[in-house]
This record gives C-alpha cells, sequence and structure tokens, in this order.
C-alpha cells in the first residue's frame, strides 16, 4: 500500500502534517475530513528500497497494543463503527508500525472481512489467544468486554515477564564484566608483568605466578578460537532449540535447577492459570482454549503435559487428575481448579490462582537476586584476587632476596 505526505489546516487553523497509508489520494482525504483536518498538499512517497535483517524487523510495543485494545473496547461500547474506530486510532498512533497495521486492518474490515479474520493476517502482532478471544466476542456480541479483558491480560502478562527478565538481567551482565575483565587482564596487563618479571628474575618465576603466565599466553594464542567458540555454543543452542528431543532433555533439566527452575515453574503456572482463566470466562470451549495455552506455555515438557490433558478431557476426565500426572502443577493448584471444577466457577478460580502465582514469582525474583548477588561479587573478588596475588608473588620473592 503507497504511502502519501500530507499537510492539512485544523478549524483553529493550525498546520498539521504526517504520512498515512492508503490506497490512494482521495481515501487520504476522505481521512483527513474524517479528523476534522482540512486538506491541504497531498504528495505520494516516493518508493524506498528496505532492507530487513530477519529478527530485527521493527516490532509493534507491547505498550501500543494496550492502548489501542483499551480505546478500541471504549469505542466500541459507545456505540462507533468498527472501521470508523480503527481509522481514528491509526491515524492518532505514534507506533509506526502499529499505524500501518491497523490501515491494513481497516481496509480488510472495510473490504467485508470479520475483525478476527482482518487481525489474523497480522500473527506478528495479534497472537492466537487475541484472535480467538476477538472472534468469540464477535460471535457474542461482546467484543467491548473482550478487548477490556485482553487489555488487562496483557498488561498483566507483561508484568510477569518484566519481573522475570530483571531476575535474569543481573547476573548477565555480571557475567559480561567478569568476561571482559579477563579478558583484558590475560590480553594487555599479564603479558605486560609478564615481560618485566622475565628481565628483573632471570626467567625463574612462583609456580603461581608462571601458570598465571602459561594461562595467559595461551588466552592470547587462541583468542580468535575461544570468540568461534562461544559463537559456536549460541548457534548450536539455537539449533537444539529445533530438535523435539533434545529441546525436551534440556526443558526438564530447567524446572529441575535449584532456584531457577522454582522460577520457571512459578511462571508457567501463572501463564497457564492466567490465558485459560480470560478464555473461559470469554466463553471459549475449553479444548480450544488448552489448545492455545499448549502454544504459549513456553517449556515442552509443560506442552506434552497439556497436551496430556487435552487427550483426557476428550475422554471424558477431568482437568485435574491429568494436571497432577505432569509433575509440573503443586497439589494445591490441582485441588484448586478440581474445586473450580466441580463449582462451575473455573474461571474465577483460575484467576485466583493467577494472582498468587504473580505474587509467588514477585517473590522468587527477589531470592534468586538476593543469592546471585553475594555469589557473583565472591567469583568475580576471587579471580582479580587471584591474578593480583599472582602479579605480586613475584615482586614479594624479589624483596626477599635483596634483603
Amino acid at each position: 500500500m503507497p504511502t502519501f505526505k500530507w499537510e492539512g489546516k485544523t478549524r483553529n487553523g493550525e498546520v498539521k502534517r504526517g504520512t498515512m497509508d492508503a490506497t490512494d489520494e482521495q481515501a487520504v482525504i476522505l481521512r483527513l475530513k474524517q479528523q476534522q483536518i482540512t486538506p491541504g498538499a497531498i504528495k505520494k512517497s516516493a518508493g524506498a528500497l528496505e532492507f530487513k535483517i530477519p529478527g530485527l524487523e521493527p516490532r509493534v510495543k507491547s505498550k501500543s497494543l494496550v492502548i489501542f485494545t483499551r480505546q478500541f473496547a471504549t469505542m466500541i461500547d459507545a456505540g462507533l463503527p468498527l472501521v470508523q474506530g480503527l481509522d481514528i486510532l491509526a491515524a492518532q498512533n505514534d507506533d509506526k508500525v502499529m499505524q500501518k497495521v491497523l490501515y491494513h486492518v481497516k481496509n480488510d474490515v472495510e473490504s467485508g472481512s470479520t475483525f478476527a479474520a482482518a487481525l489474523e493476517k497480522h500473527k506478528d502482532v495479534f497472537d492466537d489467544l487475541y484472535i480467538s478471544l476477538v472472534s468469540a466476542g464477535e460471535l457474542g456480541g461482546i467484543l467491548d468486554t473482550i478487548l477490556d479483558r485482553l487489555a488487562s491480560y496483557i498488561e498483566k502478562a507483561q508484568a510477569l515477564k518484566k519481573r522475570v527478565k530483571s531476575a535474569m538481567t543481573y547476573p548477565i551482565v555480571i557475567l559480561a564484566v567478569t568476561t571482559i575483565v579477563i579478558s583484558v587482564l590475560m590480553i594487555y596487563v599479564i603479558p605486560t608483568f609478564a615481560a618485566m618479571f622475565k628481565d628483573l628474575s632471570g626467567g625463574d618465576l612462583p609456580a603461581l605466578t608462571q601458570f598465571v603466565m602459561d594461562l595467559s599466553d595461551w588466552f592470547v594464542k587462541y583468542f580468535p578460537l575461544v570468540i568461534a567458540a562461544g559463537i559456536g555454543l549460541v548457534v548450536a543452542w539455537k539449533m537444539s532449540r529445533k530438535i523435539y528431543r533434545t529441546r525436551l532433555v534440556i526443558d526438564a533439566f530447567f524446572l529441575k535447577i535449584p532456584i531457577f527452575g522454582s522460577l520457571i515453574q512459578k511462571t508457567a503456572v501463572a501463564r497457564f492459570t492466567r490465558t485459560l482463566g480470560t478464555m473461559i470466562s470469554s466463553g471459549i470451549p475449553i479444548l480450544q482454549a488448552l489448545d492455545v495455552v499448549e502454544k504459549t506455555a513456553g517449556n515442552l515438557v509443560i506442552e506434552e503435559g497439556i497436551k496430556n490433558v487435552k487427550a483426557k478431557i476428550t475422554e471424558g476426565k477431568s482437568m485435574a487428575e491429568p494436571l497432577m500426572a505432569t509433575g509440573v502443577f503443586p497439589p494445591m493448584v490441582v485441588q484448586m481448579i478440581a474445586v473450580g471444577e466441580s463449582t462451575g466457577a473455573l474461571d474465577a478460580m483460575l484467576g485466583k490462582i493467577a494472582d498468587f502465582y504473580d505474587e509467588e514469582v514477585d517473590t522468587a525474583v527477589d531470592s534468586l537476586t538476593s543469592v546471585i548477588e553475594p555469589v557473583m561479587m565472591v567469583v568475580l573478588g576471587s579471580i582479580i584476587g587471584f591474578t593480583l596475588v599472582a602479579m605480586y608473588l613475584p615482586i614479594f620473592t624479589m624483596a626477599g632476596q635483596a634483603g
């Protein structure tokens, strides 16, 4: 779809400029008039070559998605037509990627497509959960209510993701600093001392100092190989995630790691209950909801467990028993789900479990940070201290000999 640069005046005489994706100039003029802007100069932008690097394309921000969902829910509740609401929100959107997507969605809806079908063409922005709930909202005539629930869900899901990221950021930063410090010591600092010590001591150095010198020589000599090995490990990790059996073993191992495993488990339980509860409360059938939840599990062990739950439900069994068999969901969670099933209030019970485990994730993140911080500082301090002692030993030895 071509992009047009436009200029116009508001009712107050204020000059406004911007860009707009539209089929032709008439479509731009129509939209500007709907926004109470008198059109002036309109020019088609020259086509530009776009270089897209896989994985680095501009993406819609979660905040933009939440704002759109909430505002659109308000517009639908106020009785505004879908096309007009989409047009207004697209025109005033500051996120250019989101703006482009909304114009495409608006054009599809204007051409007779359902809102859900139009969203399905942009799965990089609207996931299966979003599309399924919107479809249910359209069929049930409660699209505004569904969109409100979606906005709340996205906000809580992003808050959970942010908490987990904050737990992982600190150790990664410390590890990166440690790697840089060691590299600088090995490549620049130790070789300088090595040349000086050999000139002064005639080549005889303490065993500890000689070990550090040899290690530095090896590091300098094979530094390109070390970098290549690091890149190779990253590539091997990416490849292993595409092999089913390897990924299953790795994901099972992650769940058993002390402290980290507990955090992964609690995060998975919070995500599972929040997603399933939102879908059931919106009228999505349980099996269809589990299909979506399975794709958002984030761990293959949990994904396989949800598949087993679906199979048992199709056989006429309850959800609680197969959930317990996965070994991932704690007994308290399973019992609360069983109570929710028996009382017909499963969605409300899942919401309570999700709220509880959101708090548990917060506690786990705090505990993880409090444990990792001193450990990483001790490791970094020990490495630097060991190197300093090794470098000062020859000086002490020469001072003793001189005495």
